[in-house]
């Protein structure tokens, strides 16, 4: 059984580490889909990640347009946030676990936030569809990418879109599946992302 510092410290690490580990993942994508960098939010990202990941850039360069330090970072994070974690609670920290946990932990961010950002575009479109916020400016600019392709092969339904409901299908099984991997190599439920 876990005691209550064990616990307050687990909340907090999850927390902290959580949020700044979603900025990072936002900071990749930002680059991957070429946002509006001028957007206050896109300034916000990217002055919050900029003085950890410029270091990093020195040796790890982008690759094919990619912020490869972005990843690298995230990767780091999700290592440090499992170890300290796997500390508060006392289990023995086994590397090649923390290793594979942290790759599925980032990859699970990922998929939370095209699950999340989906939703708040479907929603939006009901309530405010020619809204000009920032947020939903720069989200519009990362889910985009990704619905465009499924919106050309999915069929002529009169105007409804059914896009969205495929994008998070295959998000909810993918997120299945990566849930069970973590499961068999025995991780605990903690891990940032699952």
């Amino acid at each position: 059984m876990e005691s209550t510092a064990s616990q307050i410290g687990l909340l907090l690490v999850n927390t902290l580490a959580g949020f700044y580990m979603f900025i990072v993942v936002l900071r990749f994508l930002l680059q991957a889909v070429r946002a509006d960098f001028h957007n206050p939010i896109s300034q916000f990202i990217v002055k919050a990640t900029s003085p950890v990941l410029v270091p990093i850039r020195k040796v790890m360069p982008g690759f094919g347009g990619y912020d490869i330090a972005a990843l690298v970072l995230l990767f780091i994070l999700e290592c440090i946030a499992i170890s300290v974690s796997i500390a508060l609670v006392g289990w023995p920290i086994s590397v090649s676990n923390i290793a594979v946990w942290a790759l599925l932990g980032g990859a699970g961010l990922f998929l939370k936030l095209y699950f999340w950002g989906v939703l708040i575009m479907i929603i939006a479109s009901w309530i405010a569809p020619q809204s000009y916020n920032p947020a939903l400016l720069l989200l519009r600019q990362i889910i985009d990418p990704v619905m465009e392709p499924i919106r050309k092969r999915m069929p002529d339904m009169g105007g409804l879109d059914l896009s969205p409901m495929a994008i998070m299908l295959v998000i909810m099984v993918l997120e299945i599946i990566m849930k069970n991997i973590a499961i068999s190599t025995g991780a605990p439920g903690f891990i940032i992302g699952l």
